[in-house]
């Protein structure tokens, strides 16, 4: 909770530095009367020795009528200023304590505010309490609380209006944690009154989010902790997930839309009564606009239809985060309006519980990959700095040691030659390798021409015949291309591994799908004996190769044989 304000001391007034007033009427009374009684004598004693009779009654006069009724008046004149400033002091008192009296009372308001806060038993009933609360500790005629989730709690004071009006002063105060606390007031909020809002909004955020964590510890407990555990499958992870929240809501049909690296949504699991849906294809146009809101959108009619056949309501809740959209989660329904009356703030929670789940999938799925991306980098700079340049410096050094020797020269050059011809072999070796775990700027040249250099370096690396036939149009998301990109360099890497081809045909074609064939004229393989390994130069491998394409709506296929060579096609549909 923030301090309240601190209310400035008044300062003493001027007339009370100089002195108390008891002080001066203390010092008139013991000091004044001896002080006439002494002055009168002296004034008597010389007004005596004047020459005349006439002299001593004009200095009488003088004397009684005008010297002592001004030192009379500027006494009792001293003495008032004392009680003024008296009196100023104590108004000044009153005036503390009334805006003492005023911040306590405050205070003492936003300490039951947090009290109810703390009783409530769901985030519905906290926004409810905060705005009552807000309305009873800043006198606001209405007020409105909303969190991110599409929450909200309002209330209103002592007013007829059942709702804010135009001719109201609204005052909006951002919540720390997220959200907007706005209060409408009969007159403009003082700074005073603004100030306020804002330290009720920190005690607010406080209630909220302890009753936000209170919430998602019970729904950890209540079955969909199962579904936030890391899993290798993300679509089993989504019908459990799913499964849970159609439960909920009665819903006959689900599915969930995730957001790739390009920000596309793609279907990723779905089932109806027809059974579960293959993955991979464009969101419908209500999928959009549920990631496009940050609140759950119900709709019905032929907008339902295109989400799910046969179905006349669909519930659409979008999963974000932090770091902003992770996907859409849909569900529908046979029946007209079934949704009007479910839970969507508890449903608003799941998703984020699904959010999370499928964050933790997605970290267990490429954690693999980014290892095996910085062991690729690594080997890289070893062979790099290392062993080919050690293997060059021997190639030289037995260069000089063959043009040196004189004992059977011939023999001993013959041998030398032959050592540095096989050193020279491993450079290019090494070589070989450093082409195949080099980084590639795909983002900077584009699909085709970073594949036409790849294939005709590949070619040169390797001294084998290389082409690359493009044909159609071709039009893939950035991360579409970097998925069949990775399937050339990887079936080209296996080529130059393990095929000892000596011709390798690459063909690119664009038409309703892109399909990627690469052909080669090696030893072959079996397939069903090394379908899942890795190979040597860290690549995917076949069964991840697959599952990429697999992912991404398309289709891989492998057809080989020992002694007949390999072909290896992809396809994925266009963006």
């Amino acid at each position: 909770m923030q301090a309240p304000r601190t209310l400035p001391t008044p300062s003493a007034p001027p007339t009370l530095r100089r002195g108390r007033l008891s002080d001066r009427v203390r010092l008139v009374r013991n000091v004044l009367p001896p002080l006439i009684v002494l002055v009168v004598g002296l004034v008597e004693f010389l007004i005596s020795r004047l020459p005349s009779a006439v002299s001593e009654q004009w200095a009488h006069l003088l004397f009684y009528g005008l010297v002592g009724p001004a030192v009379t008046f500027y006494s009792v004149e001293w003495i008032a200023e004392g009680t003024r400033a008296r009196e100023r002091a104590e108004r000044e008192l009153r005036d503390l304590y009334q805006q003492l009296s005023v911040s306590h009372a405050r205070l003492q308001a936003v300490q039951e505010l947090m009290r109810d806060l703390g009783g409530a038993p769901d985030m519905g009933a906290v926004l409810e309490v905060a705005a009552r609360g807000a309305v009873r500790v800043t006198g606001a005629t209405h007020a409105t609380l909303s969190v991110p989730g599409g929450l909200s709690g309002s209330a209103r004071g002592d007013t007829l209006l059942s709702g804010p009006s135009a001719a109201l002063h609204p005052l909006t105060v951002r919540l720390p944690g997220g959200g907007d606390l706005v209060l409408h007031f009969d007159t403009p909020p003082s700074p005073d009154t603004r100030e306020l809002a804002q330290a009720l909004a920190s005690e607010v955020t406080t209630g909220i989010e302890a009753a936000r964590q209170r919430t998602l510890d019970l729904m950890t407990l209540y079955s969909v902790d199962q579904s936030i555990r890391a899993e290798r499958n993300m679509r089993r992870l989504l019908s459990r997930v799913t499964r849970t929240m159609a439960e909920r809501v009665g819903a006959d049909a689900r599915a969930a839309y995730l957001s790739d690296q390009d920000g596309v949504l793609r279907l990723e699991y779905a089932q109806d009564h027809l059974g579960e849906a293959p993955g991979g294809m464009p969101a419908p146009p209500f999928a959009a606009e549920v990631a496009a809101s940050t609140l759950p959108l119900i709709t019905d009619g032929v907008a339902a239809g295109e989400v799910f056949p046969e179905v006349s309501s669909v519930l659409g809740l979008s999963m974000r985060d932090e770091e902003g959209l992770v996907g859409v989660l849909v569900f529908g329904h046979r029946d007209t309006g079934a949704f009007d009356d479910a839970r969507l703030p508890l449903l608003a929670l799941m998703a984020g519980q699904a959010t999370l789940a499928v964050r933790n999938a997605r970290a267990y799925l490429y954690s693999e990959e980014l290892a095996i991306g910085d062991e690729r980098a690594r080997i890289a700079r070893e062979i790099h700095d290392g062993v080919a340049q050690s293997l060059a410096f021997a190639a030289l050094k037995l260069d000089v040691v063959a043009r040196q020797l004189h004992t059977d020269p011939v023999r001993a050059e013959a041998e030398v030659k032959d050592a540095s011809a096989l050193l020279r072999e491993q450079i290019r070796e090494v070589r070989r390798s450093i082409f195949a775990l080099r980084p590639i700027d795909l983002e900077r040249y584009g699909l085709l021409e970073t594949a036409r250099r790849y294939v005709m370096d590949f070619g040169e690396q390797n001294g084998v015949r290389a082409a690359l036939d493009v044909s159609g149009e071709i039009h893939l998301s950035p991360g579409d291309e970097a998925v069949i990109f990775r399937i050339l360099q990887e079936s080209l890497n296996n080529i130059a591994k393990h095929a000892r081809a000596r011709e390798v045909n690459v063909t690119l074609h664009g038409g309703a799908r892109v399909t990627l064939r690469v052909q080669d004229d090696g030893v072959g393989f079996d397939p069903e004996q090394i379908s899942g390994r890795v190979s040597s130069a860290g690549g995917l491998g076949l069964m991840q190769m697959r599952e990429r394409i697999d992912a991404r709506g398309g289709q891989y296929r492998v057809l080989s044989a020992p002694g007949h060579g390999t072909v290896i096609e992809a396809e994925m549909p266009q963006a």
